[in-house]
């Protein structure tokens, strides 16, 4: 029988529509047609075989908005996303999209797709979609505690790590996923010394460790077990409160490196079957060996991220002595297999019923002040069933601290310290490196009340619960060069740690075309 491979094999592009053309071809088969290559010259009598170089479409596909400006600086953000959607949505392959209430620009090459931006796309994968950022998640672990609030931040400082590079030798945490027999797929081949210095590493920017509490209520149990969580429902008493420890990390220098080598492939490939794609849309076939083994590593660093997440929950539990009751987590940076769609999401939260019918649970953070939100999602197809996976942004880092601090106290650690404290008052802040960071504290986002009001506005998903916070730890930001100098001993030691990390990039091979 004629396939798709077939069709791709004389040249069909997948723009023709392969679909009818295997029914056309299943017809000559009926009426005593068996020669393939017959069959192709059929094909090419009775449909227009387009140009195998696929072209961007004249005009974007039309996406959906779950998004309402109200402000200014609302609608001069929405204006920027919609610029980046009009270069995407030109991509022959991808179908449809939509924009969540957090969105934002993500850059500024041609056709990035927005944070909060969701596409689907017929049986391929675009890595730009999903960013270099792989698998970027929330993972909650709900628990009982006898320690204080600072025992508790403590024993999370000991747990986790922040900070560019990974963990030295005699601090490796050691996980059977790094032993996984995986490391021949070209996208992995030399990355495991990756994989095993970042477990129980969180990295930079808008990644944390958060500790609240969630008050169970009779309403939040019945809401659970009607959507077939029954399994987390019985775990929990309600009329009780637990603590919950959320961890917000991707898949650090592994997805990485392997973002890097798919994309690579991508600009290649597509180059070869379509003129004019911006690189940031480029794509790798599912359908080809190239494109199989590219979603095979993503399944891998899907499981290595959860991993990492578990690693850190458990470390925090032995440090301070806690009791699990439960957990559950969610991707919002990665491509989710649906039929033959592929749904990418740069910073979007599933919010479908699973294989077995159930609303997914997601966690959608606001900001380190603000509950983070336990919803149910209600599998809206128009929005292509996703939630926002945060509050967003309305200034890129560098206007907001502009607007704060101005040019001359832009480095004005006592003003910066002063405007996270009376946004963060009672909590527990902690800065894994040492400084607090303007642009990762309450004022960098948009505010919390507009985007949950919008997740009900749009249908996206119902809000089950709230995890208030306690403390948060956040990466943070190192010393400047112009303070306090270096003693002789904290520059060798500094020497020292970067000659051992050439020292494994020697080890690390890169993928070669």
């Amino acid at each position: 029988m004629l396939d798709q491979d077939d069709l791709m094999e004389a040249g069909w592009p997948r723009a023709a529509g392969y679909k009818e053309l295997i029914a056309a071809a299943r017809d000559y088969e009926e009426r005593g047609i068996h020669d393939k290559a017959y069959i192709l010259k059929l094909l090419e009598r009775d449909f227009d075989k387009p140009d195998p170089r696929m072209q961007l479409r004249a005009e974007p596909t039309a996406w959906s908005e779950a998004i309402e400006a109200t402000c200014p600086e609302d609608e001069e953000n929405i204006a920027g996303v919609r610029r980046y959607m009009r270069q995407l949505m030109r991509v022959p392959i991808i179908e449809a999209g939509a924009i969540m209430p957090d969105s934002c620009p993500a850059g500024t090459a041609e056709a990035t797709i927005p944070v909060g931006g969701a596409i689907s796309v017929e049986r391929a994968i675009i890595p730009s979609a999903h960013s270099a950022d792989i698998c970027c998640s929330m993972y909650a672990t709900v628990f009982e505690s006898e320690q204080s609030v600072g025992e508790m931040l403590d024993a999370l400082m000991a747990s986790t790590r922040f900070g560019p590079g990974g963990r030295e030798r005699e601090d490796i945490v050691p996980d059977p996923v790094v032993e996984e027999d995986v490391w021949d797929n070209r996208f992995l081949s030399g990355l495991q010394q990756h994989a095993a210095i970042h477990i129980a590493d969180q990295g930079d920017g808008n990644h944390f460790a958060y500790v609240g509490k969630l008050s169970v209520s009779g309403a939040f149990i019945d809401q659970l077990e009607s959507a077939g969580h029954g399994d987390i429902a019985k775990t929990m008493e309600a009329g009780r409160d637990y603590y919950v420890l959320v961890t917000h990390h991707g898949s650090r220098g592994l997805g990485a490196h392997v973002y890097k080598r798919g994309q690579k492939a991508a600009i290649r490939e597509t180059e070869k079957i379509a003129e004019g794609v911006p690189d940031a849309a480029a794509w790798l076939d599912y359908d080809t060996e190239l494109g199989a083994e590219y979603w095979e590593a993503l399944q891998y660093v899907s499981r290595w991220t959860l991993a990492n997440h578990r690693a850190i929950h458990r470390l925090f539990l032995e440090k301070s002595a806690s009791h699990r009751v439960t957990e559950f987590g969610n991707e919002h940076n990665f491509v989710w297999k649906r039929g033959d769609r592929f749904l990418h999401g740069k910073g979007a939260t599933p919010a479908w019923k699973d294989e077995e019918g159930r609303p997914v649970l997601g966690l959608i953070p606001l900001n380190m002040g603000e509950p983070i939100l336990l919803t149910l999602g209600r599998d809206n197809e128009e929005y292509l069933s996703f939630a926002p996976h945060g509050a967003g942004r309305n200034l890129s880092r560098r206007a907001l601290k502009r607007s704060y601090l101005g040019r001359d106290d832009y480095h004005d650690q006592k003003k910066i310290d002063q405007i996270v404290a009376k946004h963060t008052k009672g909590l527990d802040i902690r800065w894994f490196r040492g400084r607090a960071d303007l642009s990762e504290s309450p004022v960098a986002y948009k505010p919390a009340e507009q985007v949950r009001a919008q997740i009900e506005a749009f249908d996206l998903a119902d809000v089950i619960a709230e995890i208030t916070p306690l403390g948060c730890v956040m990466a943070g930001e190192s010393a400047r060069p112009n303070e306090k100098p270096l003693t002789p001993k904290q520059k060798r030691q500094m020497q020292h740690r970067a000659d051992r990390r050439k020292s494994r990039q020697r080890g690390w091979d890169e993928w070669e075309d």
